[in-house]
């Protein structure tokens, strides 16, 4: 094999997390849109708020995103860990909920590099989660959870 055919068969470029360090477990701590949208509706009703959604999403951030959730793509969460440590602490947040598309990658890794950290500061009082289903869950469950979106496109969702 001469070298331009070597070239060409290199192996694909590494994945964008393998920059930083390996989640300390591939066990998530969970919570299923029923209980977010419980959540959501409660904040509806006294306008307390004690918790916040993060949407990792970066180049496939389309179709809408849950009302009031944060954008913080996968790709730039782990140099900003302590910063929003710092932050969530100062907002009384109690569980920080991450989500991604299907939450079985990005949505989860961020989820436990956040809760590696918690563990680290022996905090005990903050709880990082990932959506069951992410957002495409949230988006096909129907009216009840649509209307709790911004920005939400029906046909995206449908031919997702």
């Amino acid at each position: 094999m001469d070298s331009e055919q070597s070239q060409s068969a290199a192996a694909p470029p590494a994945p964008w997390y393998s920059a930083y360090p390996a989640p300390k477990s591939d066990t998530p701590n969970k919570i299923v849109r029923e209980e977010v949208l419980e959540l959501l509706k409660s904040v509806d009703a006294s306008g307390a708020k004690d918790f916040v959604l993060i949407d990792v999403r970066r180049s496939d951030y389309e179709g809408g995103s849950i009302r009031g959730s944060i954008n913080i793509p996968a790709q730039s969460m782990y140099t900003t860990i302590a910063s929003l440590y710092v932050l969530f602490k100062a907002a009384g947040i109690k569980k920080v909920i991450w989500y991604c598309n299907s939450s079985r990658g990005r949505g989860t890794r961020a989820s436990i590099w956040f809760q590696d950290y918690l563990n680290e500061k022996n905090d005990n009082q903050l709880e990082s989660m990932i959506l069951v289903e992410g957002i495409k869950g949230w988006a096909t469950s129907g009216g009840e959870y649509t209307e709790r979106m911004d920005e939400y496109v029906q046909s995206y969702w449908e031919k997702a």
